[in-house]
């Protein structure tokens, strides 16, 4: 970790001392230049109450800024910082309870579109087979069902919808806090090398320094530096009180008129302090370890304005308490006196990144990997920039470098798999997803990806591996035993798949696309009844939800309940009027009805859906022949066998049509000719009478 100074005017170092030691709570310094000639003067401001108001302000329309983004984790981390400072304060309660509602909303639509290749293999599956019989019961019971989730009253869906949206972020923000850590060792152990490299340099200079020096001063020079070794060991021990003593003594040996020599001391005290914090910020301690960081890093600043390290070590104060314009303007001052530092650069673009001003802190993480080419985490982090500047392709460029100088740097692998997933390559996201599961087995969100691109594929036997695997790290998470439920259904082990999107409702059981995949599961299982309860279910708690009505139209107008699958499929028609299985089906319900003008006309809209579909060809044909437009009948059938010439249905209507239009030549040619190619056709009788009477 690293550390940025500050200039901070004082007009006597003790005066600042003695002020920081009597306040009892961690306060900000503020620098403002002064108009001397030696323009090395700062002056020290306190936070005031109005700062702090201010400061919650600032927060709050950050946080608003973050919602209307999208950005639900980073708002509601912010409010609940505020909550935590002050649980009574209603506006940020306010706006905490908005993100919530507003990020259910949002996962639930958002969640829809990875079920589209497991619905139409149902769909598929379900069309081979004769459909199961649904009794009376079964129906009345899935309609009283719906009835009573209807009546559920606006505020008891409110109050459900929060508590579930509070369990899914509670899982997301461990899902975060879990990628932030492994993403923040990788950091840590890149930021401890350039440390080491810090330290060696600036012993080497102090070292030099004192060779020019005299032999006097130069002992009176080690004696300081032993005493501030000293004290920096029992910070390590965290004895603070005698490492102030000890810190204090150095400080009244200091050797008059070197300000340098003083300023780099004073500046060593405020980084072992700065590390103290760091171990304690959660703790008492933690403060008055902050104040001794700003005020020696202060100090230092006066001592010798052209240091960059107190500078250095301020940022990083400012940072770890989310001031990131103070700590912008910190670092920036580091990078000025010492530009060659790649640190610095590297860590004013994380303070520009966590501002948000994207433009900097892609020029500040280029600096950085400019300076050390070999720095993964600036690459890493420089990915991430260029990705929140849409700038997708150059993006990948700076992972790939970053795993090109540490292949084992599996949170960029994973980055790389996500990239590649958006790219549409979910072969190469899949390798990459590997790679990061190759380097650390234990990393969740990998997993449940490298399942999700699996499933893309085609891969079902592997996505399925993948998400058990991500159910033993975590039994509960509900997105993932969706996303098992639907890998369960591609397989055709709908029983399986009823038990893991049961586990996803019960996680959150107000999320439609969960409700609808357990019906889902529960029809691929053949438990209609189980389907039509939940189909019901999902469709109420979503009005503008188009599948479930689909699928309840389908299993009425399977089961003869023309009325009721009339009903769903209309609903589901105003909601998607070129929806290609709503207008096939209700084509299916109007023919049932012998209505053949809406018959033809739904078939029709299916038909310009998928022009070519064997399925709809056959049944606009029928259709025709209902109405006696026997001529587009016959054009269509032929169409068909144009497509399927093996379709012998379409073939033996073809022939009937032609019959019906007195063409007695073509009718016996394509009936003579289904006979030839398919002696053993199941309506072989059927077709023999028709020839009989031409």
């Amino acid at each position: 970790m690293y550390i940025d100074k500050r200039l901070i005017i004082i007009g006597a170092a003790g005066v600042l001392l003695i002020i920081l030691l009597t306040l009892g709570g961690i306060f900000l310094f503020g620098r403002k230049k002064g108009a001397g000639a030696s323009g090395g003067k700062t002056e020290t401001t306190l936070s005031s109450g109005a700062e702090l108001n201010q400061s919650r302000q600032n927060t709050l329309n950050l946080a608003r800024d973050y919602i209307s983004q999208g950005e639900y984790a980073r708002a509601l981390d912010l409010l609940d910082r505020l909550l935590i400072e002050n649980s009574s304060d209603a506006e940020a309660r306010e706006m905490r309870d908005l993100a919530l509602r507003e990020r259910s909303l949002h996962e639930a639509d958002s969640s829809r579109a990875s079920l589209d290749a497991a619905e139409e293999a149902l769909r598929q599956a379900a069309a081979r087979q004769a459909p199961p019989v649904v009794d009376a019961a079964a129906v009345a019971a899935a309609l009283q069902t719906m009835s009573r989730t209807n009546q559920l009253s606006e505020e008891e869906r409110q109050a459900q919808a929060e508590r579930e949206a509070a369990r899914v972020r509670q899982a997301e923000e461990e899902r975060q806090r879990q990628e932030a850590l492994a993403a923040e060792r990788a950091q840590q152990e890149a930021e401890r090398r350039a440390a080491a490299e810090a330290e060696e340099a600036r012993r080497k200079a102090q070292e030099e320094e004192m060779a020019r020096q005299s032999r006097e001063l130069r002992e009176k020079m080690q004696a300081v530096n032993d005493l501030v070794s000293q004290g920096k060991t029992l910070l390590a021990k965290d004895s603070f009180e005698e490492a102030k003593a000890v810190f204090e003594d150095a400080r009244s040996r200091m050797p008059p008129g070197e300000n340098r020599f003083e300023g780099q001391k004073l500046s060593e005290m405020a980084d072992a302090w700065y590390d103290a914090y760091s171990r304690h910020r959660q703790d008492g301690s933690g403060a008055d370890a902050a104040k001794q960081t700003g005020a020696l890093a202060g100090e230092a600043s006066v001592k010798d304005p052209s240091q960059a390290q107190p500078h250095y070590t301020m940022g990083k104060l400012y940072r770890d308490l989310y001031q990131w314009d103070n700590a912008v303007k910190e670092f920036k001052d580091a990078v000025r006196l010492e530009p060659n530092n790649y640190i610095y650069s590297f860590d004013l673009g994380r303070a520009y990144y966590q501002s948000r001003n994207f433009p900097e802190a892609r020029q500040a993480f280029e600096a950085a990997t400019h300076l050390k080419a070999d720095f993964e985490p600036a690459w890493y982090n420089l990915g991430g920039t260029l990705r929140a500047l849409g700038r997708t392709d150059d993006a990948l460029k700076a992972y790939q470098k970053a795993v090109s100088v540490k292949p084992d740097y599996a949170v960029a692998h994973r980055e790389i798999g996500r990239i590649l997933v958006l790219k549409g390559d979910n072969r190469g996201a899949i390798e990459s997803f590997n790679k990061a599961l190759q380097y650390n087995p234990n990393d969740l969100a990998a997993l449940r990806e490298l399942g999700i691109a699996q499933n893309v594929t085609g891969n079902f036997s592997a996505a399925e591996a993948s998400f058990n695997r991500a159910l033993m790290g975590d039994s509960n998470d509900a997105q993932t035993n969706y996303n098992m439920a639907v890998v369960k259904i591609s397989l055709g082990k709908g029983n399986e798949a009823v038990s893991f999107a049961q586990k996803a409702v019960d996680q959150a059981s107000s999320n439609a696309n969960y409700v609808y995949t357990l019906g889902l599961s529960h029809e691929s299982a053949g438990n209609l009844d189980g389907a039509i309860r939940a189909y019901a279910n999902a469709a109420s708690l979503d009005p503008s939800y188009v599948k479930p009505r689909a699928n309840l139209g389908n299993i009425y107008l399977a089961n003869g309940f023309t009325d009721e699958a009339l009903r769903y499929l209309s609903e589901a028609f105003k909601l998607e009027p070129a929806n290609f299985e709503v207008n096939n089906n209700l084509g299916g319900v109007y023919a049932r009805q012998e209505n053949w003008t809406g018959s033809m006309e739904h078939y029709e809209r299916a038909l310009r859906a998928k022009p070519r579909d064997p399925t709809v060809l056959l049944n606009l044909s029928r259709a025709y022949v209902g109405a006696g437009k026997l001529d587009k009948a016959r054009d269509t059938y032929k169409e068909l066998l144009g497509i399927e010439k093996n379709n012998w249905d379409a073939a033996m209507e073809l022939g009937k049509t032609y019959a019906s239009l007195g063409d007695s030549g073509e009718a016996k040619k394509v009936l003579d000719d289904l006979l030839k190619r398919n002696p053993s056709y199941a309506q072989r009788s059927e077709v023999e009478r028709i020839l009989a009477g031409l």
